[in-house]
């Protein structure tokens, strides 16, 4: 299996640089993941392809304004830092640009408040920083840092709050849990009413997101591993549903990750936090979901493979040169799919 059998043709102008006004107003293509039929919806239209025997699981993680900029203590060299994972102890995994000016006890200074001095070296642009500060560290943050917009955004983001779920809860990640955005506090009452079991879990969105699959053979990829969690509560919710024939549908693969994680260690869901690498590309058998809401993801990426696993290669590059065809927008920011396991 070859990276470039996932490669598809996007022009520029599709790549959605803003967000819609109303997150649910974006449009929804429906791919029915048997047949291959497509259908044209817009995203507050998922409510009634949803019923009462449904379980629709969210991930609550949270983006820190995670880009940071600063100086090199020694030199003033201004140096450019994607915080990813926190190790504990203050310690980050981070994203590095330019990586080669930052060795071992290189000192990075971002405000009178906030330095960080590294002290381990990673291939690829990454290392492990201690971050040394004066007060709570989100609130500084908050302060000094950028949201982590995907590089193929060039637009600047007015209200950093577009790029956060409105159910946003547990804060660790580098990236949005995108198929979430498009939800709204209404949206999801309505799908309450309709006695939709809404869960949540976290997975804090990390390196695999950004990191282009770079080796020709697909299966030689590697992810990075992100770390995720679920509550007892959700367990149980879940493991009864399994065992009633319940459809469990995911939103997003930052949750498809979890559960399917969770499953293939366990055979079932249950209390538990830890990292992921789980890659999942064709010929992967599902274990825990039936259908997913996703958006719409970048030629020769993990994500796109994700979704073929789930649909078929054929069907997703159908409904993807559909809605290049259909003028549809990509992307973070972008129009939603809905993969459908049932009419």
């Amino acid at each position: 299996m070859k990276t470039d059998d996932f490669d598809f043709y996007l022009p520029e102008e599709l790549i959605a640089q803003t967000p819609l006004d109303k997150r649910d107003n974006s449009r929804m293509l429906v791919l029915d993941k048997e047949s291959g039929n497509i259908n044209h919806k817009h995203f507050s239209d998922i409510i009634d392809y949803l019923d009462s025997n449904d379980v629709l699981v969210l991930n609550d993680t949270k983006v820190i304004p995670a880009r940071l900029y600063g100086v090199k203590e020694d030199t003033g060299a201004v140096i450019e830092i994607l915080m990813l994972k926190d190790l504990g102890n203050n310690r980050w995994e981070c994203l590095t640009k330019p990586a080669k000016r930052i060795k071992i006890d290189t000192v990075v200074k971002f405000s009178d408040k906030l330095s960080a001095k590294c002290v381990k070296m990673g291939e690829e642009g990454i290392r492990e920083f201690e971050l040394i500060y004066d007060g709570i560290l989100y609130e500084i943050l908050d302060e000094l840092g950028e949201m982590p917009l995907p590089p193929y955004i060039h637009e600047k983001l007015e209200d950093k709050d577009r790029y956060q779920t409105v159910y946003a809860k547990n804060i660790g990640s580098a990236a949005a849990p995108t198929a979430g955005l498009h939800f709204t506090k209404d949206l999801l009452k309505r799908i309450e009413e309709k006695n939709v079991k809404i869960l949540y879990v976290t997975l804090h969105v990390g390196l695999g997101t950004f990191r282009p699959v770079s080796v020709e053979d697909v299966t030689k990829h590697k992810m990075h591993s992100e770390f995720y969690q679920m509550s007892k509560e959700v367990a149980s919710v879940l493991n009864k549903a399994k065992k009633e024939g319940k459809r469990i549908i995911s939103v997003g693969t930052t949750s498809t990750r979890t559960l399917e994680t969770i499953m293939s260690l366990y055979g079932e869901f249950k209390e538990c936090c830890g990292n992921t690498e789980i890659f999942i590309y064709p010929g992967y058998e599902f274990k825990a979901i039936d259908a997913l809401i996703t958006n719409f993801h970048l030629p020769k990426s993990t994500l796109i493979m994700l979704v073929s696993a789930l649909a078929g290669k054929e069907n997703i590059l159908n409904a993807y040169n559909e809605a290049v065809k259909e003028k549809y927008r990509f992307f973070s920011f972008g129009d939603s799919m809905f993969i459908n396991n049932k009419k």
